[in-house]
């Protein structure tokens, strides 16, 4: 057996960052923004009004100016095209471009309006009112990648003109379940069978993080029948199995695969649950044998193929991100593999589950962290400040 960090390197190993593409905006979100975008303009590209009024001189102010005369109007799409001079103001509404030889905006509030005149009436505003050109941003401002991109950041893109960003291709998981006693959710087992969940399950996990999972018909217990699935998956950048990676007389899916080329890079890692898991490449694909009881794979699942999606995106990929908190609890010494256990973070301390079969997706279901326990590690009291992966 292999440390869990260790499996993780050599399963990051096995591939690289994808292609980028080009996508509508309307696309972006959630993407993978793959190649830095650069605005070539200032944002606002004019001084803009900040609220309506009437756009004059701030010389006027200065020098004790009450009364202008209005000589037309600026308005957002529809600026006014001539100089003010002193003691001229123009009207003005919010986002539209103060014409030229104005720095100020008088609110309306402030001023009467007579005979096609303002005249100051409670002393003039503090503040300009005004958004110099470029503000927000100007020519040359960069929003870097690789980020994915959130509703914020695509306003951002569409503000700097950017309509078809280069994102990461997303990356195509082709996901098989295997084992005589699966059928699919919807149709009806016999008493000796049960209803396959682990594929769903991965399934939501990658497409959430931007993968594009395809679930593929169960593969049986016969060397036909996993090669016939295999052969559906010559698209794929990864290729997830879910069962029969273990050594039983049943457990064929590291044989199929060896058949058809596969390389394997491991087989078992110390850790709990998610021993039997194995990983290598097929030709240019990526695969992943994960355990079969559900827990296992979807504990695998956030462990292993997180990160590789995560470098295939191109983003940072490495362990996941853990957080630590006090035990609500006392917890016993841990064995000879690291343990990840479904807990539950409830008003800032750590529940850990007192049932922890790999085969319990109700418990998985009501978590939302998993906690680690090192390998060998000591009985821990109350209190004790324990490591865990949000969920």
């Amino acid at each position: 057996m292999i440390s869990v960090r260790e499996a993780l390197d050599r399963i990051l190993a096995l591939s690289d960052r994808l292609p980028g593409e080009k996508i509508s905006l309307q696309q972006a979100q959630g993407r993978v923004l793959a190649q830095a975008v650069t605005a070539t303009r200032d944002q606002p590209p004019f001084a803009a009004a900040a609220m309506d009024g009437y756009a004059i001189r701030a010389a006027d102010l200065a020098a004790g100016a009450q009364v202008w005369q209005v000589i037309g109007e600026s308005a957002a799409g529809h600026p006014f095209l001539h100089a003010v001079a002193a003691g001229q103001a123009t009207r003005i509404f919010t986002g539209a471009p103060l014409p030229q030889g104005t720095d100020h905006v008088l609110i309306q509030e402030n001023v009467e309006v007579k005979d096609g005149k303002i005249i100051l009436i409670d002393g003039p505003n503090d503040a300009a009112y005004l958004r110099p050109a470029g503000s927000d941003f100007t020519a040359g401002y960069r929003l870097s990648a690789p980020r994915r991109l959130s509703a914020q950041d695509i306003a951002l893109l569409a503000a700097m003109n950017i309509s078809q960003p280069t994102v990461t291709r997303r990356p195509k998981v082709a996901l098989i379940a295997t084992g005589d006693e699966l059928v699919q959710p919807g149709d009806t087992p016999r008493d000796d069978q049960i209803t396959a969940s682990n594929t769903y399950g991965l399934a939501a996990m990658l497409q959430k993080i931007g993968a594009e999972a395809r679930i593929l018909p169960i593969a049986r217990d016969r060397m036909g029948s996993l090669a016939a699935v295999f052969a559906l998956t010559q698209d794929a950048d990864l290729i997830l199995t879910i069962g029969g990676a273990s050594v039983g007389d049943y457990d064929l899916v590291a044989q199929a695969a060896a058949s058809l080329g596969l390389e394997q890079s491991f087989y078992k890692v110390a850790m709990r649950p998610g021993k039997p898991l194995m990983a290598g490449r097929m030709g240019r694909r990526a695969m992943i044998g994960l355990p079969g009881n559900p827990v296992s794979a979807m504990v695998c699942g956030e462990i292993f193929v997180v990160p590789l999606i995560e470098k295939m995106l191109g983003l940072p990929a490495g362990p996941r991100a853990t957080r630590t908190a006090p035990l609500a609890h006392d917890l016993p010494a841990n064995g000879t593999r690291e343990h990840y256990m479904r807990a539950t973070l409830i008003e800032g301390a750590l529940h850990v589950a007192q049932r922890q079969d790999s085969s319990l997706l109700s418990i998985l279901s009501n978590a939302n962290a998993l906690a680690i326990s090192p390998i060998d590690a000591p009985a821990m009291t109350k209190g004790s400040e324990m490591r865990y992966i949000p969920l």
